[in-house]
């Protein structure tokens, strides 16, 4: 099979990319590997075309137009036409891409097109308690009435979507995140700094950052040499500003010292920032799955999760790691003190959690789900 997925986030050298990037990556690569053609079209970060091969994986950065307001129409003028070219060139059999994806893409009628549930506009707007943006929840809607089938990378984003949209009677499966467990290894635990708390993902209010500063007084009154370690690109308000500025603001300057903040790094070098936590800790007000959770996981770390969203459907509290609600600083710092006085306990859950991991997001059992969904769709 010829795989396409159009999607703006695959990997750049200097650039960072969140979990989505790291997705198609993973499976892409898997894909090759197995015997298929994976193409990746996109819109780049500057005003040049490039073309890319990651591991047998062809990507294609189209021109970022420069039209204020008016990009869309320009960007998937030139991603329709690289569809039809890629095509005549070697004959795709599906195209994926996120709940937005395929409203402007105009349909071939030998493609199969396929939505993947990375959490779309009204999904969030559900979990973020705001109002749906009539144009955005018109697109969304026009995207999903032109889809073949349907993957949802969790049981909650797929009940939770279908409130708001209507899957029309097309096939529709739960496939999981793949981890790569050549990447995210057992740790090492003579490389763990003690009391370290490793935060990893965009720094932005959605993922709980500011309650997890908020826990830091609470824990340090206990554990008075705790460090905060937060790794990710930072987010902007409208007007521009950073929220990494905005939380030091916020934030003491006693309490300022111990905390350090790292920026993004590279997906390559996450694994040697988790080995170093004592505890990972990731309060998302909401997620659809989010890799950074499995990803420690797989280390053997001691996961502080989200009990919101699928975060029950990726842990069992005190036995694959702790579940907190991400909204109680108090709760967050509670979960995080556990960790610190339960040492023994903690290693048996690192070790049940990698177990858990395994089985549910290995890349092969990943790889057959996916490659059989396909199968399916395009044999009908």
């Amino acid at each position: 099979m010829h795989i396409c997925f159009i999607t703006n986030e695959y990997p750049k050298t200097g650039f960072p990319h969140g979990g989505v990037g790291t997705f198609v990556q993973t499976l892409g690569r898997k894909l090759v590997e197995e015997g298929h053609h994976v193409s990746v079209i996109g819109i780049n970060y500057d005003s040049s075309y490039q073309e890319e091969n990651d591991n047998g994986v062809r990507i294609y950065r189209l021109e970022r137009a420069s039209f204020k307001g008016i990009n869309w129409i320009f960007h998937a003028s030139k991603i329709n036409l690289k569809v039809k070219e890629i095509h005549a060139h070697n004959p795709l059999n599906i195209i994926e891409t996120a709940e937005l994806g395929l409203a402007f893409l105009k349909k071939i009628p030998a493609i199969k097109y396929v939505i993947r549930l990375h959490g779309g506009h009204h999904f969030f707007a559900e979990a973020e308690n705001r109002g749906i943006n009539k144009w955005k929840g018109f697109l969304e809607k026009r995207s999903f009435s032109k889809a073949d089938g349907f993957i949802a990378v969790s049981k909650y984003v797929k009940s939770h979507t279908e409130k708001y949209l209507s899957y029309n009677n097309k096939p529709i499966e739960t496939i999981n995140y793949p981890i790569s467990f050549s990447k995210f290894y057992v740790s090492d635990k003579s490389n763990q700094a003690p009391f370290s708390i490793v935060f990893a993902g965009t720094v932005c209010e959605k993922k709980g950052v500011r309650q997890l500063i908020q826990a830091l007084p609470l824990i340090l009154e206990k554990f008075p040499e705790t460090q905060l370690h937060i790794y990710g690109r930072d987010w902007f308000f409208t007007d521009k500003t950073s929220y990494i500025e905005f939380l030091k603001r916020q934030t003491p300057k006693d309490l300022l010292e111990k905390i350090t903040y790292h920026g993004a790094i590279s997906h390559d070098l996450l694994s040697e920032a988790y080995e170093k936590g004592a505890v990972c800790v990731f309060p998302s007000h909401m997620e659809t799955q989010g890799l950074v959770a499995p990803e420690a996981m797989a280390m053997e770390k001691v996961v502080v999760f989200t009990k919101l969203g699928p975060g029950p459907e990726t842990i069992e509290h005190l036995k694959t790691g702790l579940l907190c609600n991400p909204l109680d600083p108090k709760d967050i710092a509670s979960k995080i003190i556990w960790v610190f006085d339960n040492s023994d306990k903690s290693c048996e859950i690192g070790f049940e959690a990698r177990k858990f991991v395994l089985n549910k997001f290995d890349i092969e059992k990943v790889y057959k789900s996916n490659n059989e969904f396909y199968n399916k769709l395009n044999n009908n």
